[in-house]
């Protein structure tokens, strides 16, 4: 528990897949958080890379990790082939042609032993899974490295197989939360709840909680703080830092009133909250067919964008998103600082 109780500031930078850099990593951390690295849609290599330029940043392994558990991609080509059929018109309306086929972009960590091999190798200080959870000789490999170890919960049940893996904490997903949902069975039903709802679900469970979902400043950290979480994890908060990834297209809809948020599977195969647009209503329209697997139909998703623009392109995004502020890492996590001292002392 001590990479979680010892935070100078009790917040974690969500370990977002493609927007999470390095150098966001190292300087939230530097700063008295704990920054994070989604290594989800990296191989080995790159992931190791990634992991050796934070520590070289840092002089440290005081960041942590995410790792996607989800079943490997079932192929259905039929399938396949009716959504990009769909998707043709946009196609051409941008002049391209879809792709002839869709690939599996990426692997599941449950078959990647190289990325594996990478966290055991680089001993990052903590290590968390969505979608569900490795299998037990992975976790036992993760756990003689000393890392913390946490899973992603969306609802009661999930928190209760965290906690039968023998996992050191839960982070409670609510369904505010910009990008991926972690539900672990998409194809099931989902409860849909709230942060607070959801910490307050899991907290009979006996695991350290950190809150994730809708929490961008340092008041929203202490209503879940003092609600019983150990820490926060925030992600579209910093996605609005220089240091991240995010595209400019992106960053133009932080901080903006009136940007609707959605939860849609249209552009990866899984639920994910983030900005609408043409394709999030492509998915939602009711002649739109089955999609693909996931992650089969980020391929289609990622080829529309590059062919046709940002109006088809991931940009994730939680409920929270009109009140994000453009500073450098580091300078954001000292306000949150400030900010939990100051909510403190004021409750």
């Amino acid at each position: 528990m001590s990479i979680l109780t010892d935070l100078e500031i009790p917040v974690l930078q969500a370990p977002m897949a493609g927007t999470a850099t390095p150098a966001l990593a190292a300087e939230t951390s530097r700063a008295g958080a704990l920054g994070g690295l989604g290594l989800a849609t990296a191989g080995a290599e790159q992931a190791a890379a990634m992991m050796a330029e934070v520590q070289a940043r840092l002089g440290s392994n005081r960041y942590h990790v995410n790792l996607f558990c989800h079943r490997p991609a079932h192929a259905d080509p039929a399938r396949e082939a009716a959504w990009l059929d769909y998707l043709a018109p946009e196609f051409r309306r941008a002049g391209a042609e879809p792709p002839a086929a869709l690939r599996e972009i990426f692997a599941s960590f449950l078959v990647s032993e190289g990325v594996l091999e990478a966290v055991l190798a680089a001993r990052p200080a903590m290590a968390s899974f969505h979608f569900g959870l490795p299998r037990p000789d992975q976790l036992a490999a993760l756990r003689g490295t000393g890392a913390l170890l946490a899973g992603s919960a969306t609802s009661l049940a999930e928190g209760r197989a965290i906690r039968d893996a023998g996992l050191d904490a839960i982070i409670a997903q609510g369904y505010e939360a910009g990008g991926h949902r972690g539900i672990f069975r998409p194809e099931g039903e989902d409860a849909q709840l709230p942060t607070m709802d959801l910490l307050r679900a899991l907290e009979p469970l006996g695991l350290p909680l950190v809150a994730a979902g809708g929490i961008m400043d340092g008041r929203d950290a202490v209503r879940f703080l003092d609600a019983g979480a150990v820490a926060v994890q925030m992600g579209t908060a910093f996605v609005a830092c220089p240091e991240s990834a995010a595209s400019a297209a992106h960053r133009a809809r932080l901080g903006q009133p009136g940007q609707d948020t959605v939860m849609t599977s249209a552009i990866s195969g899984r639920p994910a909250r983030g900005f609408r647009n043409r394709l999030t209503d492509l998915g939602a329209a009711p002649e739109a067919p089955p999609l693909p697997d996931y992650p089969i139909t980020y391929d289609a998703g990622k080829a529309l964008a590059a062919a046709a623009g940002t109006d088809y392109a991931a940009q994730w995004a939680g409920t929270g998103s009109a009140r994000a502020r453009a500073m450098p890492a580091a300078e954001l996590a000292a306000a949150l600082g400030r900010e939990i001292a100051e909510a403190r002392k004021t409750a």
